[in-house]
């Protein structure tokens, strides 16, 4: 099936680099990757059996991680030490279906992105590589959420060490797991539950990373090309002594492309809206279980402990890349009303032309009024500011229950 997963393509048909992460996604995660466009019936047919298998199997997990929550409702610890997984669990359960519900309009979108608003390294090297140290922290986080898997997978390791029968994940099950022919494919739904969530966690960042800086890239590009523009008229003169006409056909162009970039921003937050709201949703929840693990036995939790810095980590990494963009896109009436159009109306002598380009700028200005950010569900927008309130909470949750010990 792997082979028939979605391959972006630049405009010019050529493959588009994907970043390790990314990379990793397509190829793990066959619930939330969409499929080429144009595959044939059977091959579709047979994507959604297995999406609809592997939901049975988060089912089956969730019922089960669940139980071991109700068997330990008055041992807190035991309680805190079940709750990060089911939670998770939960939560990727949701976001997963919810993408893979849409799928076709993901693969749309990742589409319309290669083909109008990834920056090229050969075509802007300078934008390309201040994209790739704003995703330094996504990629980071990536590799600390493998890292957290990997002390999971130790645990079949200490299995045969030890000569025990336990799970990747604290879970009670209503029949006997550990008889050989139930543990071994239990064992593996684990390994494979392990590996969809955590590809689905960096994977999905990676993405949105992507998606945002390269598209705070082109709005960098617009401020660039319009000082350009009103810089070479300025010098030449307009060419044939329309100094005014041509910055406003020059503007004109320019502000197609803002508009353009802004639906393509509206059609971002359309996709990822409802999945940050549950992924913000859980977080608080998620950090203080994993905080107050880590805190109350540092040595017997290290997989809890890597896994509270990867959530931590996730949550920086979405909120700074989303301020970076709210600062660009707020910021855009400022460029427009500093453009230099006053200049141009002083040089040119056209007036009727001249109140037209002033009244151009009026509307650019008024048009950017209002800074672009992606929301969840329209209650709060990504910023650093929206993750630390949910660290802050997550670290009030921990204060009351840690006092109750």
């Amino acid at each position: 099936m792997s082979s028939h997963r979605y391959r972006p393509r630049l405009p010019d048909g050529e493959l588009a680099p994907l970043p390790w992460p990314v990379a990793l996604y397509r190829l793990l995660n066959h619930i939330a990757w969409p499929l080429e466009e144009g595959c044939g019936r059977w091959t579709v047919f047979l994507e959604r059996v297995l999406i609809f298998l592997g939901f049975l199997v988060f089912c089956e997990h969730n019922e089960v991680d669940f139980h071991y929550l109700i068997a330990n409702r008055e041992d807190m610890d035991n309680l805190l030490t079940g709750m990060p997984t089911y939670l998770i669990l939960v939560e990727m359960q949701i976001r997963c279906y919810q993408l893979a519900w849409h799928k076709d309009r993901f693969r749309e979108l990742l589409q319309r992105f290669y083909s109008e608003i990834y920056v090229k390294e050969e075509a802007e090297p300078q934008l390309f590589a201040q994209i790739q140290r704003q995703m330094l922290a996504t990629r980071l986080n990536s590799t600390v959420y493998l890292l957290a898997l990997f002390n999971f997978l130790v645990v079949p390791i200490q299995n045969v060490i030890y000569h025990r029968r336990e799970m990747l994940y604290k879970q009670v099950y209503p029949f006997d797991n550990t008889q050989l022919q139930y543990f071994i494919p239990l064992l593996g739904l684990n390994f494979w539950v392990g590996v969809i969530i955590t590809s689905m966690l960096f994977g999905e960042l990676n993405v949105m990373g992507e998606l945002m800086m390269h598209l705070n890239a082109r709005y960098v590009q617009l401020g660039q090309d319009l000082g350009r523009s009103a810089r070479h008229l300025l010098e030449t003169g307009g060419g044939d002594g329309d100094i005014a006409g041509s910055y406003r056909r020059a503007l004109t162009h320019i502000l197609r492309r803002n508009v353009a970039l802004r639906d393509f921003a509206d059609r971002v937050e359309e996709e990822f809206s409802f999945r940050i709201f549950v992924m913000f949703a859980f977080s608080a929840g998620l950090l203080y279980a994993l905080f107050f693990k880590a805190y109350t036995s540092p040595s017997g939790n290290v997989a809890y402990i890597v896994w509270f810095l990867a959530k931590f980590m996730e949550l920086l990494a979405l909120g700074m890349l989303g301020s970076i963009l709210l600062k660009t896109t707020d910021e855009l009436g400022v460029m427009y009303y500093t453009s230099d159009w006053e200049q141009i109306v002083h040089q040119s002598e056209d007036v009727a032309e001249n109140l037209r380009l002033m009244k151009l700028v009026t509307l650019a200005i008024e048009l950017n009024s209002r800074p672009f950010f992606i929301t969840g569900l329209k209650y709060f927008r990504v910023s650093l500011t929206a993750v630390l309130k949910i660290i802050q909470g997550a670290f009030s949750y921990f204060t009351f229950l840690n006092s109750m010990r």
